[in-house]
């Protein structure tokens, strides 16, 4: 078996809830048309590089993503829910607005205690963290390399780069956007942060 001498992390391609500003969480949202073009461009630019594997979130943004990429490299994306995306509890579906005059209280617990705070029925960033590094870490040491590729979410993909790269001051303002892609390199048991939530193929 080849070992895992990279990954390519990639945030899902655009949905409407992306476009509302809705939090779709754990809800099995789509992709829309700019979500699929996206992706389908993504995989392209991608088309050069040495991908022996895939793996995914199981819900259908990150899903049919994946599918993008791997339709061009005749891989089978592997779903894990362990990638999924931040589980919000009863603010799914809601813009940031609705939560705050819905669940006024709730909403200051989360603002107050940003690693800690779990909204009913959801989980909190900490638990999120520990979720995505340790399907992290079982993917890198299992996988067919040399370049694995990783379709996840934003909130996952911020909470394990904060967990493989703390304190680093790149992190500190970053945004992920849709399709974006993270290079990770494996030097020898630790991993160097390659490219930061780069879109050169948008």
């Amino acid at each position: 078996m080849i070992p895992v001498e990279q990954v390519l992390l990639i945030r899902h391609g655009q949905t409407d809830w992306n476009v509302d500003g809705r939090w779709q969480g754990a809800l099995p949202v789509g992709l829309n048309d700019v979500g699929r073009a996206q992706a389908k461009a993504l995989a392209n630019y991608l088309k050069n590089r040495k991908i022996g594997s895939i793996y995914c979130s199981d819900l259908p943004r990150a899903h049919d993503t994946a599918l993008a990429i791997g339709n061009l490299f005749n891989l089978t994306p592997t779903t894990d829910a362990r990638l999924q995306e931040f589980n919000l509890g009863i603010f799914q579906g809601l813009k940031r607005d609705e939560i705050r005059e819905r669940y006024p209280v709730e909403h200051s617990s989360f603002e107050a205690d940003y690693w800690n705070y779990a909204p009913t029925q959801g989980e909190s960033r900490r638990a999120l963290q520990t979720r995505a590094y340790n399907v992290f870490q079982e993917i890198t040491g299992k996988a067919i390399g040399p370049e694995v590729a990783i379709v996840s979410h934003g909130g996952t993909i911020r909470m394990l780069l904060l967990r493989l790269f703390e304190g680093a001051p790149e992190l500190n303002h970053f945004h992920v956007e849709n399709t974006s892609l993270t290079i990770l390199v494996r030097e020898s048991d630790k991993w160097r942060l390659e490219g930061l939530a780069t879109v050169p193929h948008l």
